[in-house]
């Protein structure tokens, strides 16, 4: 059987240059849509930026291991994501025009092996995380239960969006734990005095990650919700919930409320970590972009949907490069 290009990715490599008996394995695992994967990485990167940012430091060869232990663990971990997805969501999948020629639903790769693609992702993965320091490694073990929840939450909530978002964030988390000098020493000590409260000595160093990370949870609820767009009849018709749905007509107005508190969110963290004059050049881009994508959006218009979703991989990069420049010093 030739594998066809499914609906939402008409045009991508896999299908132009990949062998055929590879095709259904890197479709189970979204190769042929690498723009979640840039989703994925990005959060990580801009977390291991800002504790460089906040450490005031240069990257040395273990920061260089980080931005690419990041990127190989993001592509195969969002495989497992993923291919575990489609396996529990085979019986939807199927009943949906997009999704229905993907391999599992297609009966191009069983359950079982695609069982085993997944736990070979994710014992690379675990290879990758090993190398990190404790906390980013308890991070990392933390996220498989987003992770496992994540396929079920279309069933049970119509903000299955907002799962993804403090899913596919954990990144910043994991990236700031992992990179920043403090947090990686051990032992630390169990308590500290803040202006007469004990509380544990990093804390005033985690929150500008944490509101990072709250910012880019409101960031993915705002794009994944325009992803949503593209299936809410199928969606009405086999009776999965979602944002796009939930919000109905005022979808628009929904994603930029989301988009609005993603950037005070993380202009707070901004504040807090002491960023100069280029993250909030950056961040004015940043968040004009966002706006650029409630401006453009038709809700009755799949294909913008999917273009203006994609776009958030240029909004990524954009932030990663506000916070890098948000650690220069300006002469003015």
């Amino acid at each position: 059987m030739t594998s066809a290009p499914l609906p939402d990715a008409p045009t991508n490599w896999v299908d132009r240059h990949a062998p055929e008996s590879l095709k259904p394995w890197l479709k189970l695992g979204r190769f042929d849509r690498p723009i979640g994967i840039w989703l994925l990485l990005l959060p990580g990167w801009q977390g291991i930026a800002l504790a460089l940012a906040q450490d005031r430091k240069a990257p040395d060869l273990y920061d260089a291991w980080l931005f690419l232990g990041f990127a190989l663990g993001a592509c195969l971990m969002r495989a497992a994501g993923c291919a575990f997805n489609d396996i529990v969501d085979r019986d939807i999948d199927a009943k949906v025009a997009r999704t229905a020629m993907r391999p599992i639903p297609s009966g191009r790769i069983s359950v079982k092996q695609a069982l085993a693609f997944v736990v070979g992702c994710s014992l690379i993965s675990l290879l990758i995380l090993l190398t990190l320091n404790l906390t980013a490694i308890g991070l990392g073990i933390a996220s498989l239960a987003l992770v496992a929840a994540y396929p079920f939450m279309k069933r049970i909530t119509w903000w299955p969006q907002a799962w993804l978002g403090l899913t596919f964030n954990w990144g910043v988390l994991m990236g700031f734990a992992a990179a920043h000098s403090l947090i990686a020493a051990w032992p630390i000590p169990l308590s500290a005095t803040v202006w007469g409260v004990d509380v544990h000595p990093v804390t005033p160093l985690l929150l500008p990650a944490l509101l990072l990370y709250l910012g880019l949870v409101f960031w993915t609820l705002g794009y994944d919700t325009i992803y949503a767009l593209q299936d809410i009849e199928d969606d009405a018709m086999v009776g999965v919930k979602s944002s796009a749905r939930r919000l109905g007509s005022r979808v628009a107005s929904g994603v930029f409320a989301f988009y609005l508190l993603a950037f005070l969110l993380v202009a707070w963290a901004g504040v807090l970590a002491g960023l100069q004059l280029g993250f909030w050049l950056g961040l004015a881009i940043w968040t004009s972009h966002l706006f650029g994508q409630v401006r453009d959006l038709r809700p009755d218009n799949p294909a913008l949907a999917l273009r203006l979703f994609r776009s958030n991989r240029d909004a990524g990069f954009i932030l990663l490069s506000a916070i890098i420049l948000g650690a220069v010093s300006w002469p003015f």
